[in-house]
């Protein structure tokens, strides 16, 4: 079948950016000893974009590359040429399929034509009669690294990045070749770790180097002459004088391979559980395929890939993964609704700290390494100041040991993080943030104090977490430059901001923090004042609810594992461990001063925190996990227990109420910023769509608020 019996698949896209595919025929070389040069066809993808922005894999891209190779494949017959490769424009390879289509496909039988029509074209490349190459120069995701593993050979540049088969994490599997071809490459455990650990573990990517060393190139050259250095060596292949080795390649036929394969694919499905409970289909998809394609011809797996992507392509999962990603963390982050003119942001070239504990030190050390501007962190006495200025500095010395930054990198972070004892020091600072003590008149003193220093112009953040910006800024001479600056520990990992507006926040003050906030590389979504923000309120409701089911006499196992459905990345006992019982229960409380019984404060709770337990569950022996006998004899329990459905209703019921009344109070523009900031901030899966779609499709949101929060079609099917 050729690339044109899909034009009318193509047809259904007329307004896809188009990836185009150029070709320049070059005369390869003459080798010593070499049987002499020849013509080599290159193709470049490229998409017309300016270079920050990805080729992609629409319906017409795929009918056009698959055109010219057809073309390409008859020329080779006739003697032409002797070898084609396939690079990108700059940075980039291929980023993927074109998801703003995919997600379009509407039928399943146009989902089976998409994933049929690359089978299709890619087949193509790996049979043109004479070698093919993949020059990756840049990023290469999904069915762009694809299109580099069916080709013969693949060259890859020291200086790529983001190099991944990230279906799993978007509610597909690698569709087009990826779950046959990646196992035999570079060994099944790998392949593994590329297609399942990698996409479940915040979709992490593979640098260029990373995917030489596990073979998944055959040879690598510095970015500078990147392709005419993968000419001379495809030239050299050509010509006999190069025979690249795989020595993590493997014969899935082989007993010893047959072992491994079923042991990777085993301990695949062991991680899927523990990082989603199955709660979505697509990884245990990817496994599936895997673990059948051992013993079937490439043919045989293509199939069975094309009817598996045509079937998770129509399934809500990849429909609120594609919202979450691609409308959500993609577009919205970009500009934060209600944001103002980012012409009013101020320049900021020196920025104080309040504290040097260990929030405010990993502050310190974010502003000073993204920002590059000096940065003073003070405290109540010099061993505080020098412990924290003394953690910036082991901190750059521990980037700098893992290779993340130069020498020179290290130098100037440490260079430009100084510490003192003295407020004075802030009197030319341009932006002052206080991470101190979560208590009220302890930072409306510290703000007091600040501008009593600080110049009129500078603006003065807090990093609470759960108090009132408008409470803090009661009293100040210039209450206006006064924001809520909000991050998520730890500091340099979480990439949310909650930028947080009280009543007289100036727009300049704003504009000048959400700046900010993206030279720190973060994704700000700006707020409106109210306790604890969106993140801890919906986490402490979530939390607070199984907390009162436990209370109330809900065995511990039950409640603690009740939203395992969910697909949460830790259960709520192991989330208030992590958090901090004292610090859980000190939110609590001051949401339960703001809204009453809806935020109940356990008793028991305090009870663990009065003497010193810091976590629910403790360790056996044999790998579980208890509640000691001590722990239990300082509680108390009712006689309502519930079942494990009961909880997860429950609290789906909660979520839905408190994320209606957040909306009626305006805390946000839309339910879109609640997705955002649950996603960035509390890791809420992907594959949920974020927080409202999951409240849509099992009607809590019907069943509490009479109405859904998002329109059908958006994050799930009509």
């Amino acid at each position: 079948m050729s690339a044109a019996e899909f034009n009318k698949l193509a047809d259904l896209f007329p307004d896809e950016t188009v990836t185009h595919s150029y070709v320049q025929d070059i005369a390869l070389p003459g080798t010593p000893g070499g049987s002499g040069g020849g013509t080599f066809a290159l193709i470049t993808l490229d998409n017309g974009l300016d270079h920050s922005k990805p080729t992609t894999l629409g319906p017409n891209t795929l009918v056009e590359l698959g055109t010219v190779l057809e073309g390409l494949r008859e020329r080779a017959a006739k003697g032409e040429i002797v070898g084609v490769g396939v690079t990108g424009k700059p940075h980039f390879l291929v980023a993927g399929a074109d998801l703003s289509a995919v997600k379009s496909l509407d039928s399943r039988e146009h989902g089976l034509w998409m994933a049929q029509l690359g089978h299709g074209v890619y087949a193509t490349l790996a049979n043109l009669g004479v070698p093919s190459f993949a020059f990756i120069n840049g990023v290469a995701l999904g069915g762009g690294l694809e299109i580099a593993l069916q080709s013969t050979y693949r060259t890859v540049s020291s200086g790529a990045g983001a190099l991944a088969l990230p279906e799993a994490f978007i509610g597909l599997v690698p569709g087009w070749g990826g779950v046959y071809l990646l196992p035999r490459l570079i060994g099944p455990e790998n392949a593994v770790k590329v297609m399942i650990e990698n996409p479940l573990s915040n979709n992490r990517t593979l640098s260029g180097p990373e995917a030489y060393s596990l073979g998944i190139a055959d040879a690598m050259f510095e970015p500078a002459d990147f392709v005419e250095q993968s000419l001379a060596w495809a030239a050299k292949v050509i010509a006999g004088d190069v025979a690249p080795e795989r020595p993590n390649a493997v014969d899935p036929s082989a007993p010893e391979v047959a072992a491994r394969w079923a042991g990777a694919v085993a301990a695949g499905r062991a991680f899927v559980e523990s990082k989603t409970s199955n709660a979505s289909p697509a990884p245990a998809k990817v496994l599936d395929i895997m673990e059948a394609n051992r013993t079937m011809s490439q043919r045989e797996s293509a199939a069975l890939e094309c009817e598996t992507l045509a079937g998770l392509m129509q399934t809500d999962e990849f429909r609120s993964t594609v919202y979450a990603f691609l409308d959500l963390v993609q577009k919205r982050s970009k500009r934060p609704a209600g944001a103002p003119d980012r012409k009013l942001a101020r320049p900021v070239t020196k920025i104080g700290v309040v504290g040097a504990g260990l929030m405010a030190s990993q502050l310190a050390l974010l502003f000073a390494r993204q920002l590059k501007v000096p940065v003073v962190m003070t405290d109540v006495d010099q061993a505080r100041v020098d412990k924290g200025v003394a953690y910036v500095h082991a901190e750059a010395d521990k980037l700098l040991s893992k290779k993340r930054i130069s020498q020179d990198a290290a130098n100037r972070i440490k260079a430009l993080v100084t510490g003192s004892v003295s407020k004075e020091q802030f009197a030319d600072a341009d932006f002052v943030i206080e991470a101190v003590f979560e208590e009220l008149n302890v930072k409306k003193q510290v703000f007091a104090e600040l501008e009593a220093v600080v110049s009129p112009d500078c603006i003065l953040a807090t990093n609470t977490s759960s108090l009132s910006v408008t409470a803090m800024a009661e009293g100040l001479k210039n209450p206006e430059r006064l924001v809520g600056f909000h991050f998520f520990n730890p500091v340099a990992v979480m990439p949310l901001l909650e930028v947080v507006r009280a009543p007289r926040t100036d727009d300049a003050v704003l504009a000048t923090a959400l700046e900010l906030a993206k030279g720190l590389k973060k994704t700000a979504v700006l707020l409106k004042d109210a306790p604890a923000f969106v993140v801890n309120r919906i986490l402490l409701r979530l939390m607070g609810e199984v907390t009162a089911a436990f209370d109330e006499g809900t065995p511990a196992d039950v409640a603690d594992n009740a939203l395992r459905p969910m697909g949460l990345p830790m259960t709520p006992f192991a989330l208030g461990a992590m958090v901090g019982l004292p610090v859980a229960q000190h939110v609590q409380e001051s949401l339960h001063a703001a809204f009453g019984d809806r935020f109940r404060v356990s008793q028991n709770l305090q009870k663990l925190i009065d003497n010193g337990v810091k976590s629910l569950w403790a360790p056996t022996a044999d790998g579980g996990q208890e509640i000691p006998p001590s722990t239990l004899a300082l509680m108390s329990f009712g006689t309502s227990p519930s079942t494990g459905e009961e909880v997860l209703r429950r609290t789906q019921d909660a979520l839905a109420e408190e994320i209606g009344l957040m909306l009626d109070e305006g805390v946000v523009a839309g339910p879109e910023d609640i997705d955002l900031c649950m996603i960035l901030g509390a890791g809420w899966p992907m594959f949920l769509g974020g927080i409202t779609p999951y409240l849509d499709r099992v009607g809590a949101s019907e069943r509490v608020n009479g109405r859904r929060f998002l329109p059908a079609g958006v994050a799930s099917r009509p």
